[in-house]
């Protein structure tokens, strides 16, 4: 299943223009505040409608200005999960639950109840009210109540901005569940590197109402041209199995032919991961490095160095394990005599790698 957008909007002094089309999985729409995300995702639900252009959803058209044709909200069989969990207060969570399947036929119902309350983790919740929920909790029985509409698209705006970390923890393993197991769209909008990283098949950079990449999450977030939220959120997004677990709290992946050890990952071994090295995390040696407390050494030959506007450099090495960027100053750079070609080890510290930099499934 795919969907296309191609839409112009304005609002006030802010005009979105944006064109992209993206296949199966979970795209997210990456950008600052205020680059149009919410309008975009909200003109996909039908909650706004666009001067121009269509929208589509597989072979189903939701909006064609051409030939006139504007489906309503509510026949669009979306699922939308908001930033709060917009929960109904008077109701229990199996009737918040069931709320988005009252209008459907039952040949429509292509999720099972009990397969999504399985699937969150809702069943000790059902009779509760969302007064006597956590956060997190709330946040699980929205989500539960967007897939049991039996959609099309599901739509995600910011879901885990109001959540603090560990909430924030709790909820994103769900996302990697649905993105890999139910085969449902899902048009997610964040402006946080991490759920990028752990979760995108395909990348929308959106800026200024302009999309300005689309692209795998390594490709994007490797590019500082493209990373809308600022340099510091550049990094690597790796792929790794995870190996063995270690009685002293680490985990060890394997990443082509480099072990790399991680804080303790609650996954079986042999599990698949992908994770983020930020590139300001990157130390470089042009020597195999001794007598150093980081456990991480990743060979690698340096395909590319990149000068900022200050005093800062960006080097993408090639590594077995993929490509690793760090961010160092030029200053440094210019002492280890780099170039493209030379041999270099990226160091990092296993505590540099934070526990929402780490998911789970999904090859990249």
């Amino acid at each position: 299943m795919t969907f296309d957008v191609d839409i112009g909007l304005r609002q006030g002094n802010f005009t979105l223009d944006a064109q992209f089309a993206a296949p199966a999985g979970l795209t997210v729409v990456f950008g600052r505040s205020g680059s149009g995300k919410t309008t975009l995702i909200n003109a996909v639900a039908g909650l706004l409608q666009p001067d121009r252009g269509r929208i589509q959803v597989n072979d189903v058209l939701l909006f064609d200005a051409g030939a006139k044709l504007n489906l309503a909200t509510r026949k669009r069989r979306l699922g939308y999960i908001f930033q709060d969990s917009r929960l109904f207060p008077h109701l229990t969570v199996r009737r918040n639950l069931l709320y988005g399947r009252r209008t459907l036929w039952a040949a429509e119902q292509t999720v099972r109840f009990d397969d999504i309350v399985e699937m969150l983790a809702l069943g000790p919740l059902l009779s509760r009210h969302p007064s006597h929920l956590s956060g997190g909790e709330r946040q699980r029985v929205a989500i539960g109540r967007a897939l049991l509409a039996s959609p099309r698209l599901v739509l995600a705006d910011e879901p885990l901005t109001s959540l603090d970390m560990p909430r924030k923890l709790e909820i994103l393993p769900y996302f990697e569940r649905i993105r890999d197991e139910l085969g449902v769209p899902i048009l997610y909008v964040t402006h946080s590197a991490a759920e990028v990283a752990r979760l995108a098949t395909t990348v929308v950079v959106l800026d200024k109402g302009r999309v300005t990449q689309i692209g795998a999450p390594a490709e994007v977030l490797a590019d500082p041209n493209m990373v809308p939220t600022g340099v510091r959120n550049v990094g690597s997004v790796l792929q790794a199995r995870l190996v063995k677990q270690h009685a002293d709290g680490l985990s060890e992946l394997q990443a082509g032919e480099v072990a790399l050890f991680v804080p303790r990952i609650e996954k079986s071994v042999g599990t698949l991961m992908r994770f983020r090295i930020a590139a300001h995390d990157v130390i470089l040696s042009n020597q195999p490095p001794v007598g150093l407390s980081a456990l991480n050494v990743i060979p690698g030959e340096v395909a590319s160095i990149r000068a900022g506007e200050g005093p800062g450099a960006l080097i993408s090495l090639t590594t077995s394990a993929g490509l690793v960027v760090a961010r160092v100053t030029q200053r440094s750079a210019i002492r280890l005599n780099l170039a493209v070609g030379t041999r270099v080890y990226a160091i990092v510290k296993s505590v540099a790698i934070a526990p929402d930099d780490i998911g789970g499934g999904l090859e990249i």
